[in-house]
């Protein structure tokens, strides 16, 4: 329910906070006080269209702050969590309108769009006007209102679980249908591409592990090759220059000629030169014999590179022609031999899809067929609680109907068959027409007043709010129609803007809208009334401008306090 509403530089209001309870809230006032401005801005903070000249004269923004209290299982939630908005104890609707007539919307301090702020306020406000209805008015909302009144919610359920197998299931056909006959258009290329694929068998994995064993063989090349250099240099290129073994031999031959013949047992002065070429010669013939080692141990195979290369180039080769990485290639055969398969069996799955559709649609029509029964019973009920409440209200001679006929197929949804829509006839004779057509204002609003004391329990909308619902109507008419506000707001918060004492005098809390000069400008305020200032202004609206001791001790009469 609405809980507070806070205005600021709005037409004539400056500032203005107010809190509201449960219950029936009456709000009156001397024509032209402003009431009319206190509905406008509950209207901005529910989205409705802004205007720049509702900031007041010397004002930059107009400001207008809407809290309500909602239970946990209220629809609203769900909205407000699927639109990303966070959760808060309560729900606070805020709107900030510019002098040019641009507005910002937020949602518990949230930005949002206006159509946001407008749903949010659809499901929190329902409003009945002279000139301006939302909710019951529109035809949309019809079946949703006599489902709630006398539709059981598992019939409900059955329907909406149905149609969404239904719709599943021709989902299911109609994509099976269209991957056949993509599949029979593509057959010949389908055919050529599986074979290829099939013919070059890639595997999961493959280019990796070929890469690897690529790179593994090249480097295996490289390295065959360096020995082999390496081993050249130790070979002679001309075998009678005998390489650098010879050469080493030669040069310890010409030092050993160092020592005198006559004298074998002398120290040769070149000994230690000796020892050194001796060693280098043993380190030669070692390190010839380890590169010879290491080139047996590398030797490279280049049939078993040119085989990895050429595969590797192939799945390469395939996957740029079918438009895949290498990796995906697998997968895509898999995907192109099933589609080949479905068109080969695709006759036997499109009978048994047919079947399962067929199956889901009558499923469907017995569940809405069920529900259209439900609503046929419902409407007729309806009609009999509604026309208990007309007479009252001055509307003996209308005739209300709850009409629910047959859609076409084209127009089935989760909701059923039907078409449900609430008629009129305010005069005998009269053919039953769309309720805003056929009613005028006064009339209209006090048909929504019965249709919601008939539907109120089953109405999501925690609050109501009826402007001069009692327009045109006086003495026991307005009693009845104050009678009837009253066992609303036993179900939901009302507020209803009022010129009736008959109505005011039923409200569970009294505002009073006046109008007075500050400084030099006029301004609208409100007053919250006790149980004396209640007093005075239901004999105000008894009496007119002099109040007289009749029209208290009238007043008195109405609101229960006895003379």
């Amino acid at each position: 329910m609405l809980t507070a509403l806070s205005i600021r530089d709005v037409v004539l209001i400056e500032r203005l906070d107010l809190s509201f309870d449960a219950g029936l809230t009456v709000l009156t006032g001397e024509t032209g006080a402003g009431k009319s401005i206190l509905l406008d801005s509950l209207g901005l903070a529910l989205g409705v269209r802004a205007e720049a000249g509702l900031v007041r004269a010397g004002g930059e923004q107009a400001v207008v702050t809407a809290c309500f209290a909602v239970p946990d299982d209220h629809p609203v939630h769900a909205e407000l969590t699927e639109r990303g908005v966070r959760a808060e104890d309560e729900i606070v609707l805020r709107r900030i309108v510019a002098k040019d007539g641009r507005s910002r919307a937020f949602v518990n301090d949230q930005p949002v769009g206006v159509g946001l702020l407008r749903r949010i306020g659809a499901m929190l406000v329902e409003v009945q006007g002279q000139h301006e209805q939302m909710g019951l008015a529109d035809p949309v909302n019809h079946a949703g209102f006599l489902d709630a009144f006398g539709v059981p919610g598992p019939v409900r359920a059955a329907v909406s679980e149905g149609w969404r197998a239904w719709r599943d299931a021709a989902t299911r056909l109609t994509q099976a249908r269209a991957a056949i006959e993509a599949a029979q258009r593509d057959e010949e290329w389908l055919r050529h591409a599986v074979d290829e694929l099939s013919d070059l068998a890639p595997q999961d994995g493959e280019e990796t592990r070929l890469a690897d064993e690529r790179q593994r063989l090249q480097q295996g090349e490289r390295r065959a090759e360096a020995i082999a250099s390496a081993l050249a240099e130790l070979t002679p290129r001309d075998r009678r220059s005998g390489g650098p073994a010879a050469a080493l031999r030669a040069a310890s031959r010409a030092l050993q000629r160092l020592t005198p013949a006559h004298q074998p047992d002398a120290i040769n002065p070149a000994a230690d030169a000796l020892a050194a070429l001796e060693r280098a010669e043993e380190a030669l013939a070692e390190a010839e014999t380890l590169m010879t080692r290491l080139a047996s141990e590398a030797e490279a195979d280049p049939r078993l590179l040119e085989q990895a290369e050429e595969r590797l180039f192939a799945l390469r080769g395939s996957a740029r022609k079918y438009g895949v990485p290498v990796a995906e290639l697998p997968a895509y055969l898999d995907s192109l031999a099933t589609r080949l398969g479905d068109l080969d069996s695709g006759s036997s799955a499109i009978v048994e899809l047919e079947a399962a559709e067929r199956r889901a649609r009558a499923a469907f029509a017995a569940a809405a067929a069920a529900l259209s029964a439900e609503r046929a019973a419902a409407a007729a009920r309806l009609q009999a609680a509604v026309a208990l409440e007309l007479p009252p209200l001055r509307l003996d001679k209308a005739r209300f109907v709850a009409e629910v006929t047959d859609l076409p197929e084209a127009a089935w949804g989760s909701g059923g068959c039907d078409a449900v829509r609430f008629l009129i006839a305010t005069n005998p004779g009269q053919e039953p027409g769309p309720l805003a057509k056929i009613a005028s204002g006064g009339e209209l609003s006090r048909l929504m007043l019965a249709l919601k004391v008939v539907l109120s329990a089953g109405s999501a909308v925690p609050t109501l709010v009826f402007d001069e619902v009692d327009s045109g109507i006086g003495g026991a008419t307005a009693a009845s129609v104050g009678e009837r506000l009253a066992r609303v707001a036993q179900g939901v918060q009302v507020l209803v803007v009022t010129h009736s004492p008959q109505v005011a005098a039923r409200g569970g809390a009294h505002l009073r809208v006046v109008k007075a000069a500050r400084e030099g400008r006029a301004a609208t305020d409100v007053e919250i009334l006790g149980r004396e200032e209640r007093r005075e202004e239901i004999a105000r609206m008894l009496a007119g401008e002099i109040i007289t001791a009749a029209a208290r001790s009238a007043a008195d009469d109405l609101l229960g306090v006895g003379p």
